[in-house]
């Protein structure tokens, strides 16, 4: 699974209208995630844990405009975080965001880095509760 994108994430000045919007124009299922400003945003068939179901669908997000959210991003999942930042590093990147959990960390991890072009990608690395342990 390592290295396939498998996440978008789209910032929001108001998170409420853009999940509107989405929701309305192309029929998105939008969940918020509780205590955060930040929606899960499914774009096509998901199982209970909000990942996709039919090879090619990718699922995202909608967050707070922000500094590593300033522009759409993709998301490239990831084995180990901690290991992709020593590539990102070593090949000419900048992690900007290092490793953090989600929530508890049951969901995952996240960081982000900027790439040879300067480019603000994130990272995901599955928590136990995604890979149904």
């Amino acid at each position: 699974m390592s290295g396939e994108v498998g996440h978008f994430e789209i910032p929001a000045d108001d998170t409420s209208r853009a999940r509107k919007f989405y929701s309305s124009t192309f029929g998105w299922k939008m969940t918020e995630m509780p205590g955060m400003d930040y929606t899960m945003v499914s774009t096509g068939a998901a199982d209970e844990n909000g990942m996709p179901k039919a090879p090619g669908y990718i699922g995202g997000g909608i967050g707070k405009r922000g500094a590593e959210l300033a522009h759409p991003v993709v998301t490239v999942i990831v084995d180990d975080i901690n290991h992709a930042e020593k590539l990102i590093e070593k090949n000419g990147g900048k992690v900007i965001r290092k490793k953090q959990p989600i929530g508890d960390g049951s969901m995952g991890w996240t960081a982000y880095f900027k790439d040879s072009e300067g480019n603000i990608v994130g990272l995901y690395q599955l928590g136990t509760q995604m890979a149904g342990q």
